[in-house]
Order: C-alpha cells, then sequence, then structure tokens
C-alpha cells in the first residue's frame, strides 16, 4: 500500500485528523459494520463531510466499504496497524524501565501483568538478588482474585465487566485454601482496594510471601496492566507495606502518564495513595 509522503498542514487540517481518528476508534468499538449515517452522527459530523473521511480511510486501506450492506468495516491497514503495535510492545517497553527502577529501589522482586480473562498474564520480571525463588515467570498465568496485581486491575474494571467475568461461585479458584471465594466477598475485597489505593495479597500465591500492586490505566482510564512487588511476608510490616505502595503506585502513575492515562486512575488513589507526594493518607 502506497501512502502519501508527509507534508506540511495548515491548522485548519486538524479537526480533519481528529476526525478521521475518530471514525477508527468508533468502528474499533462496534462489533458490526455500520453505514455513514450512523458514524457521522455518532461524530456530530455532517454525512457529506463522514463520506470524505471515509472515501480517504478507504483509499488508504483503513475501512473498507460494504457495498452490498450499505455499511463500513475496519480495513486490512487497521489490522496491520494493530499488529505493528503488538508487535513493537510499547507497554513492555515502558514497564520495564519502570519495573526495573523500582525492584532497584527497593530490593524486592517485580512484577508486570496484564489482565486475560479471569487470568493474570506475566510478561515482565525482575529478580532481586538474594531474595525467595518465585513461581511466576514470563508467561505464568495465575488467577487474578489470588493476586494482587490480578486484584489492581479488577478494581478499576467497569462493575458490568466484572460482574461477566466473575458471574457465580463456581468460577473461583483457591491456592493453598486462601482467596476470595464468592462474588460479594471478591467485591468486598476490591472495594478496599478502591478504599487504600493499591492491592495486598497475602500467601495467596505462595505461602511465606506477600505482594502489593496498582494498575496501569490507559487513557479511557481502563486497567492495561499492574505494578507489583513480591517480598517476604515476615520481613514487611503493616507501615513499610504502605511505604512500598507508595513506590509501585509512582511507577504505575508514570506508566500510564506515558500512555495518555492518569496517575490517580492508575494509582487507584481516589482515596489512599497519593501518588503526587509521596504519602499513604
Amino acid at each position: 500500500m502506497d501512502v502519501p509522503s508527509a507534508a506540511p498542514r495548515s491548522p485548519s487540517d486538524v479537526p480533519a485528523v481528529r476526525h478521521a481518528l475518530g471514525v477508527l476508534m468508533l468502528l474499533s468499538r462496534h462489533a458490526a459494520p455500520m453505514p455513514a449515517a450512523a458514524i457521522a452522527r455518532a461524530l456530530g459530523v455532517p454525512r457529506s463531510s463522514a463520506y470524505r473521511i471515509l472515501g480517504v480511510l478507504e483509499e488508504l486501506g483503513f475501512v473498507t466499504h460494504l457495498e452490498a450492506e450499505h455499511r463500513y468495516a475496519l480495513g486490512v491497514a487497521a489490522f496491520e496497524l494493530g499488529f505493528a503495535y503488538s508487535r513493537q510492545e510499547p507497554l513492555g517497553w515502558l514497564g520495564r524501565g519502570a519495573l526495573s527502577r523500582l525492584v532497584d529501589a527497593t530490593g524486592h522482586h517485580g512484577h508486570f501483568a496484564i489482565l486475560h480473562g479471569r487470568d493474570v498474564l506475566y510478561v515482565i520480571e525482575e529478580r532481586a538478588p538474594g531474595r525467595p525463588s518465585l513461581v511466576t515467570e514470563v508467561g505464568v498465568r495465575l488467577p487474578a482474585h489470588l493476586t494482587a496485581s490480578g486484584l489492581a486491575m479488577l478494581a478499576a474494571l467497569p462493575a458490568a465487566q466484572l460482574a461477566a467475568l466473575y458471574p457465580a461461585r463456581h468460577v473461583f479458584e483457591t491456592r493453598h485454601g486462601r482467596g476470595p471465594r464468592s462474588v460479594s466477598a471478591l467485591r468486598t475485597l476490591l472495594g478496599e482496594v478502591r478504599e487504600s489505593g493499591f492491592a495486598v495479597e497475602e500467601a495467596s500465591v505462595t505461602p511465606g510471601l506477600a505482594s502489593v500492586a496498582c494498575a496501569v490505566c490507559d487513557h479511557g482510564g481502563h486497567p492495561v496492566a499492574a505494578v507489583a512487588l513480591t517480598f517476604p511476608s515476615h520481613a514487611v510490616d503493616g507501615p513499610c507495606r504502605e511505604a512500598l505502595a507508595v513506590q509501585v503506585a509512582a511507577a504505575a502513575a508514570a506508566v500510564s502518564r506515558n500512555l495518555g492515562g492518569s496517575a490517580e486512575r492508575a494509582a487507584g488513589a481516589r482515596t489512599g495513595v497519593d501518588t503526587r507526594i509521596g504519602l499513604v493518607r
């Protein structure tokens, strides 16, 4: 596909760019193709403007016109762009630096995980020297409701999405007889996470070890990852855990800001960790 070379643009071109990106974002949020009239209404632009934007996007391969259905869908170029994002793994690049600095500063094992269904998937692991070995490795999956990383991300999800993930008691796995075993118990636990601003896990994954975690959120406030530290339970008391939570929250907030997200959303800090001044309220 040949893409026209970049050229200087006037300020009047900016709204057109916003509308073109708005079309792509709108189509990405819909499971089915959309008619031009619906796209125009959703964007608040005249139908003639929507057709012009769709025509350019179709020419470049970012949308496909389904003539028989009179609708538009995302095109191959949009798929290629998404695949390129996955290949470059910018989230991993951003997370690795923040996690490495966090581990160096605290001397504890660090993790960077994403939510995959009802599991957390560990994508980056930073080991601190002289610390106990862990069951987590890159590529390992664990039930989200048993991990600090998972609880941090679940606490930031919309209620409807959480209900879809955890519809009934039978979906709750346990390890070592610990962890929430019902929807109501999980909701109570997630309420505590929102209140404190960080998630804590104690021996649910490995006896003798505990973790603290905070979510990384994108520009829409959606949890896309979590930053966590794991340490021996007996070696870190309550005040020290809160101090570690401040550092974890700051790392999560830094990654969120690089993604265009909010530091407060990232830390879950409505009433808990203040990442701006390094205090636990």
